[in-house]
């Protein structure tokens, strides 16, 4: 689940890290950078999008939907929500969906505590 820093990866499986991976894939594959160098450039952008949504992001919300499942397994939650209501601060309105995962981890690591 984690990379062996600080840092989740979850980050990685979004389009932009899904994109990144790509690209250093084909870096790779042409030779122009080794794979250690690869993981160690991942590794970044686990830290600076973990310390970006946390210094930058202010932005709340709350949301109401019926649980369908929800797990817990080496220390991190995940939770299956149906009919999920998302009501932005500030009256920005809001934002309706069927089904939402949600993955919430601990914001220290095991091996930081």
């Amino acid at each position: 689940m984690a990379a062996s820093n600080n840092f989740y990866d979850l980050y990685r499986h979004g389009s932009l890290g899904l994109t990144l991976t790509d690209a250093l894939d084909e870096l790779i594959r042409d030779e122009s950078i080794t794979p250690q160098l690869a993981m160690k450039v991942l590794t970044q952008f686990d830290r600076v999008v973990a310390e970006t949504l946390q210094e930058k992001v202010k932005a709340r919300l709350t949301f109401k939907g019926s649980l369908d499942t929800y797990r817990f397994c080496d220390e991190v939650w995940t939770f299956l929500i149906r009919n999920v209501t998302f009501k932005m601060e500030g009256n920005q309105g809001t934002v309706v969906a069927d089904k939402v995962k949600i993955v919430s981890c601990s914001a220290k690591r095991n091996e930081d505590k």
